[in-house]
């Protein structure tokens, strides 16, 4: 298809396959970890579904508040358990961390699927009092773009929701119809038009979108469109791909962590 080579990341990245099997046992060793020193609570459900799960990681004092990071993997794999020691630079500043599964394509579409995140955040939102910050990774920053549209999440959470940081984000889903994944993902011009943050109203809530500045030309450019018809802050952090622009969130003292908390 028209545009499979250009949102093709793992084949143009340095040992770009060993990525998920790396985050997949650093994640279980943080799991372990947090939940011997009783710092994690895991499986935590936030719906009826089979994958509405959550993961929602404590500092070690009282949390200052809430953050949500919501994954990538182009709404079609993953879930939480790759990612959890990516909480681990705001847990050291003192926030709580949620970390949602969520149905993947194409047993969801893209719009189910950001209902479901917004349901996430709501119940992540009763477990933890505070200011609520929320980031997301390629798809994942596609998702936490479009639950602060209005109407997503309460008038009460959306009160509460201080900052959102689309990290290498997909907002406009219209490139998505010409590529071999949308067999599985069925956007169409309709969807892609409803569910593309970039073609959204801006919300009240700052935000930020960060990309890496070796990142595939169209992951530069959505970025780029998101933070323009937005009016966002727009950060682009050199020496990072696709896959290491997250690694910042291990660093509590990272400029990523920076801007999710500033």
């Amino acid at each position: 298809m028209k545009n499979d080579r250009a949102y093709n990341n793992v084949d143009f990245i340095p040992d770009g396959a060993a990525y998920p099997d790396r985050w997949a046992e650093e994640a279980r060793v943080f799991r372990e970890v947090e939940t011997a020193v009783g710092r994690a609570r895991l499986n935590l459900p936030y719906g009826a579904g089979e994958r509405q799960k959550m993961d929602v990681f404590y500092p070690s004092g009282k949390p200052e508040g809430l953050a949500v990071f919501v994954h990538g993997g182009y709404w079609l794999r993953f879930d939480r358990s790759f990612w959890s020691h990516f909480a681990s630079g705001l847990t050291a500043r003192g926030w709580a961390v949620a970390m949602p599964s969520y149905t993947l394509a194409p047993q969801a579409r893209i719009a189910v699927i950001g209902r479901e995140v917004a349901q996430a955040v709501s119940a992540a939102a009763d477990l933890v009092a505070g200011p609520i910050r929320l980031s997301g990774h390629s798809a994942g920053g596609q998702l936490v773009a479009r639950v602060v549209q209005e109407g997503m999440l309460s008038e009460m959470i959306g009160a509460r929701l201080k900052k959102v940081v689309p990290i290498s984000p997909v907002g406009d889903l219209r490139p998505l119809i010409e590529t071999s994944m949308n067999a599985d993902l069925r956007v169409d011009a309709a969807e892609a038009l409803a569910e593309s943050p970039t073609l959204l109203p801006s919300p009240e809530v700052p935000v930020s979108v960060w990309v890496g500045a070796d990142e595939r030309q169209v992951f530069l450019d959505q970025a780029l469109w998101l933070a323009k018809a937005w009016g966002a802050d727009h950060v682009v952090a050199e020496g990072r791909h696709h896959f290491d622009v997250i690694d910042e969130l291990r660093d509590p003292q990272s400029a990523m962590v920076e801007a999710i908390l500033g």
